[in-house]
């Protein structure tokens, strides 16, 4: 059995990964609360900007929480196609629960099965990113642990969504977006207690790039997706707010027509 380091990097890569959930757990259930203000079209994009903030955003946990994961014995390695591939699976399979908790006509059943469909994408995404790690040995599972971290996912999703859909104001989204991070670095790290290797040793090079080569600067792009589009999201105006703006224009355009349509009064000339 391999011995397995999940800290090599020391504190930087839990709380950058934290950090990194939070910002697209943030950005994503801001943008589901914009798309219940908005309708037809507006609102299908701010459903698909919360699909790929949240996406992206558990992705870049995992790999950047990955970057400080070894093995003793063995080199790693990362599938290109099959991380590629988790990346379009979780933003897939979290845009079913971001486009359900967005269109449901029931506030409870779109939660619930809003917090399901988000729950499944982090764990579809963090065992389709196992699955592309390569190394001398095999990769097994403790079967409780991963329906565990599941369940978590699960919950801790649903529970950010009840905050975010059902409680408004700015610290409950703040405190959505720390209990859907955690929720997420929870899931990842408790899966990956379950993980159990079994090593092989062998003097084969490794097919696959390392995490430097690939992870790293995908995990930048991605991070940097975030930021700015945190701050597209911070300075766009709210539903509300865009509201009052043309409810004031229309006020005074009406004010300024009916002016300018009143007769100005006669004067009467005076002998």
């Amino acid at each position: 059995m391999g011995h397995m380091d999940h800290f090599s990097a020391g504190w930087v890569t839990p709380v950058l990964s934290y950090v990194m959930a939070c910002v697209g757990s943030a950005l994503g259930l801001r943008c589901t609360v914009r798309a219940l203000e908005a309708d037809g079209s507006s609102k299908r994009n701010w459903l698909t900007l919360a699909s790929f903030a949240i996406g992206s955003g558990i992705w870049t946990m995992h790999f950047v929480a990955m970057m400080g994961f070894s093995v003793e014995g063995t080199p790693i390695r990362y599938d290109v196609p099959l991380t590629v591939l988790s990346l379009v699976m979780a933003i897939a399979v979290v845009s079913a629960g971001v486009f359900t908790a967005g269109y449901g006509r029931s506030r409870i059943m779109s939660v619930a099965l809003g917090g399901l469909g988000t729950g499944l994408g982090v764990a579809a995404m963090h065992y389709a990113g196992m699955a592309a790690l390569n190394l001398h040995g095999t990769v097994g599972y403790d079967p409780f642990l991963v329906v565990t971290s599941v369940v978590i996912a699960v919950v801790a999703a649903t529970a950010a969504l009840t905050l975010t859909l059902i409680v408004r104001g700015p610290f409950l989204a703040a405190v959505a977006a720390l209990v859907m991070g955690l929720a997420v670095s929870s899931m990842h790290y408790t899966a990956m207690y379950a993980v159990d290797v079994r090593l092989a040793p062998s003097s084969a090079e490794l097919p696959g790039a390392t995490a430097t080569e690939f992870l790293f600067p995908l995990a930048v792009v991605l991070g940097s997706f975030l930021f700015l589009t945190s701050a597209y999201v911070a300075l766009s105006p709210t539903g509300k707010r865009a509201e009052s703006v043309a409810a004031e224009l229309l006020r005074e355009v009406e004010l300024s027509t009916a002016t300018a349509a009143t007769p100005a009064p006669a004067t009467t000339a005076t002998a």
